[in-house]
């Protein structure tokens, strides 16, 4: 089965009733918990964006109080779930103030973090890769942003 794009997928959705689109919706949520999550973000929190961080961050909180310490190995591998869920919540916002303030949030956690990331090559480039990323979408948002983010940055 061939996919259809994006605009033949919007040129569609212009000819179906508001009943016959809500069961679409509600179809689609079904599949998978990306696309569940995906509306519960748009129909629930995307009207204020400061909660919706604020949410992001008590999970970050509680993934890295979860992560089992016994070995780099096993925090390796947390810290990379926990970088990937954070890059999807921010797929799910396309707001790129967001993006940069979950980013900063998380190099904070990781350096703040026992044991220590500096025993080990791998979180330590996860770390700077991660404030490079950041400092490069700060580089695009507006002066006023950018000197704030910015000082934040330079503490990490």
């Amino acid at each position: 089965m061939k996919t259809a794009s994006i605009s033949e997928i919007k040129k569609e959705l212009q000819y179906k009733s508001q009943d016959e689109l809500l069961e679409l919706c509600l179809r689609l949520s079904k599949f998978k918990k990306e696309n569940k999550e995906l509306l519960t973000y748009l129909l629930f929190e995307s009207h204020n964006e400061d909660s919706y961080i604020q949410s992001v961050q008590n999970y970050i909180d509680i993934e890295f109080s979860a992560i089992n310490t016994a070995s780099y190995f096993y925090i390796k591998k947390s810290v990379r779930k926990i970088l990937r869920n954070i890059k999807k919540y921010t797929r799910y916002s396309l707001n790129k103030e967001t993006e940069v303030e979950l980013l900063i949030y998380f190099c904070e956690k990781l350096r703040d973090f026992k044991p220590s990331i500096k025993h080990n090559v791998t979180l330590l480039n996860m770390y700077h890769r991660q404030i490079l990323l950041a400092k490069k979408i700060t580089a695009t948002l507006h002066e006023d942003l950018q000197y704030d983010f910015n000082l934040k940055l330079d503490s990490l």
